[in-house]
């Protein structure tokens, strides 16, 4: 028994040096002292003024454009068939050359057509004598003016036959139905062509023309004669094109108007189904107040700013439209000679005391 009172003893001496040590010893309240010295540091720093950049706010020009994608398309595109079946006998062009308007490309066989036109314009040559002579003999009363009719209709028989004839042998040569670049064949000479048979393509990209979707909202802004500058891909030049055309009915689906524009492509860089970046300048704002994107705070109600005012930080509710990737227009709520809040946005609350360390103009 004695020693189990003994061990208890001991604990509570121990337990009591613990206690002394942390609470009441000369280092115990030290260290209490610097805690307390350190707080007030921390409360007087968190009182303090934050540490701020302003931006003086001023009129500048600012340029209203959008960025879209679209694609470029040819000029003119089509698929050259034959309306007519036969045998090929001839073909006239060199795969990705430039062929002009009405150029021979493919022919045909059409010899026997050619036969059959040359015995009508016999008959036609014998047919127009025969209605000389008697257009002689009815001004004579010779004749009744039935048999002259008679002549004449044969004669005009034979010349529909001949144009019929004509017809049939101009569809045996294929010819180029504008100028372009021609693509590669899919038929070789000997070969039998059946109608719809694709020979090649043919295309016209100078100049080239860029479809593109224009947000419903920008509509007022585009007309005919509209800029737009674009680049691709397969090119570190800039392109300019102007608009032509714009289609009538918006999409319902994307609310969306699509719009076209030319572009002359002289040396061909331009590649029909090429991807395009465009940039379309809309309008010009000749006084317009820009601001950073990060200084913008947004609300329940409104978006806000925070401007420099006697030491201290004042909010105003604020108007937005156009934005850059940097930059934001604000319509309302600042002016011209404000001194905005452009950093410590994070701390900014109204009457925050400010300390100033830049100022950019």
């Amino acid at each position: 028994m004695k020693t189990k009172y003994i061990i208890y003893i001991l604990l509570a001496l121990f337990i009591g040096f613990l206690v002394y040590n942390k609470f009441f010893s000369e280092r115990a309240k030290k260290i209490q002292q610097e805690t307390t010295r350190g707080g007030g540091k921390g409360k007087k720093g968190r009182n303090g003024p934050v540490a701020v950049k302003l931006m003086i706010a001023k009129d500048t020009i600012l340029d209203n454009n959008i960025d879209v994608t679209g694609s470029i398309d040819a000029n003119e595109k089509v698929n050259l068939v034959s309306e007519t079946s036969g045998n090929i006998t001839g073909i006239y062009f060199q795969e990705g050359s430039a062929v002009k308007k009405g150029q021979l490309l493919v022919k045909v066989y059409n010899q026997d057509q050619l036969a059959a036109l040359k015995q009508v314009q016999y008959q036609i040559a014998l047919a127009k004598q025969n209605e000389d002579r008697n257009k002689q003999l009815l001004q004579k009363e010779a004749i009744s003016q039935q048999e002259y009719d008679t002549s004449l209709t044969n004669l005009n028989s034979l010349q529909a036959q001949a144009d019929m004839l004509k017809a049939q042998i101009a569809k045996t040569e294929i010819r180029a139905p504008f100028s372009g670049i021609i693509g590669l064949r899919n038929v070789s000479p000997g070969g039998y062509l059946s109608q719809n048979t694709p020979i090649a393509s043919l295309v016209n990209i100078d100049p080239a023309k860029i479809t593109f979707a224009v947000p419903e909202k920008y509509l007022p802004l585009i007309s005919q004669g509209t800029k737009v500058t674009f680049n691709v891909t397969s090119s570190n030049q800039n392109f300019r094109a102007t608009v032509y055309a714009i289609e009538p009915a918006i999409d319902v689906n994307s609310r969306t108007i699509t719009v076209r524009a030319k572009a002359a492509n002289p040396n061909g860089i331009l590649k029909a189904g090429s991807f395009a970046k465009i940039n379309l300048q809309l309008d010009q704002v000749p006084k317009a107040i820009m601001l950073p994107t990060e200084c913008i705070v947004p609300s329940l109600k409104s978006s806000v700013v925070y401007i420099y005012h006697n030491g201290q930080a004042v909010e105003r509710p604020v108007k937005t439209d156009v934005r850059t990737d940097t930059r934001v227009q604000v319509t309302s709520g600042i002016k011209a000679g404000d001194s905005v809040v452009i950093s410590g946005i994070i701390q900014m609350r109204a009457k925050v005391p400010l300390k100033i360390i830049k100022v950019i103009k």
